[in-house]
């Protein structure tokens, strides 16, 4: 595969902690010879696991963000066995932006993997993040949230194919982040996602969805900051045997038919909250025409039965646009 023309200022062989930024070149009439900063952290010490940690990978979610710098200001390299990369910013012109998609290219990080050496900005970092990260790793952390448009229970996300790890070595990490709930996602070839690139090294990756509405629940971002540490406990980075038991996880599949989406453009009106159990053929809400007044609203409905883990937070809403969806017990 090509070389990523992305260079990092730090040698990630070096032992100790150091910080500075992946140079993306970037060239552009205010700046000819320019490139942008994607912040990158190596903890690096003794000869444990490699644990590469993104966030930012939708520059709209930003629990996962805030967790990641405060674990990159507090661990030290004497607190690691083995090493810790860590990207806050992964699509770092969307997180500069707090937009879900980079306002450079449109690009969204977690449906462009492989990526292309020589493409656009989003998708160098895809290929940078796959060729240059991933190949050093053992395990990949993807932290998300709703971002703008949309709002979850806190939970921990696994794809059925990701690194080939069984379902009950998916489990034991997700049990051991102690989100509330664990969604087990099928398969989704194709999708351009970290899942299928760390599927492609052989390695497990664990995901997040953490709250959303685009701001930061400091309760989901404890949630987020204890898990990941009790992970990385896990799998022998860092030690974590002081940070409380993690509560029981409930897990959930989420399947095409728990998807809720718009079938018309207007103003939806949701009639369940998170957390709620629904039936199959239960009205999931209303879409309103305030534009043509006599109109009468447009039900909606669920198609499976389950409980809501995810919620529009937007009242306005074009067709295709989701408005819920569930996860199967």
């Amino acid at each position: 595969m090509e070389k990523s023309r992305i260079s990092l200022e730090i040698d990630l062989e070096k032992p100790g902690k150091h910080v500075g930024y992946a140079r993306l070149p970037y060239s552009v009439n205010r700046s000819a010879y320019g490139w942008l900063p994607i912040p990158v952290v190596s903890i690096k010490n003794g000869t444990g696991k490699t644990v590469l940690l993104l966030a930012g990978t939708h520059g709209d979610e930003f629990e996962g963000q805030v967790a990641l710098t405060r674990l990159a200001q507090e661990l030290q390299a004497d607190d690691v066995n083995g090493q810790l990369i860590i990207l806050p910013m992964a699509n770092f012109p969307a997180a500069k932006a707090g937009q879900r998609v980079s306002p450079i290219d449109q690009g969204n990080l977690n449906r462009l993997y492989p990526g292309n050496a020589s493409g656009t900005p989003s998708e160098m970092i895809a290929h940078f993040i796959e060729t240059e990260l991933m190949g050093r790793a053992d395990f990949v952390f993807d932290l998300h949230s709703g971002g703008a448009s949309l709002n979850y229970v806190p939970a921990t996300t696994s794809v059925a194919s990701t690194g080939l790890a069984s379902e009950e070595q998916r489990k034991s990490l997700m049990s051991a982040f102690g989100a509330p709930y664990g969604l087990m996602f099928a398969s989704a070839p194709g999708s351009g996602s970290s899942s299928e690139a760390a599927a492609r090294h052989g390695i497990p990756r664990l995901g997040t969805e953490l709250g959303g509405r685009s701001w930061v629940h400091p309760a989901y971002r404890d949630i987020c900051e204890a898990g990941v540490r009790r992970v990385l406990g896990q799998l022998g980075p860092i030690q974590a045997d002081d940070l409380p038991l993690p509560p029981p996880v409930k897990f959930l599949t989420v399947e095409r038919d728990c998807f809720v989406y718009a079938t018309a453009s207007g103003v939806f009106e949701g009639h369940v909250s998170l957390g709620s159990e629904v039936k199959k053929g239960d009205c999931a809400g209303r879409i309103y025409f305030p534009e043509t007044p006599l109109r009468a609203p447009e039900p909606v409905h669920f198609l499976a039965d389950g409980i809501v883990v995810c919620e529009r937070v937007l009242a306005m809403c074009e067709v295709g646009d989701c408005l819920y969806h569930l996860g199967k017990a």
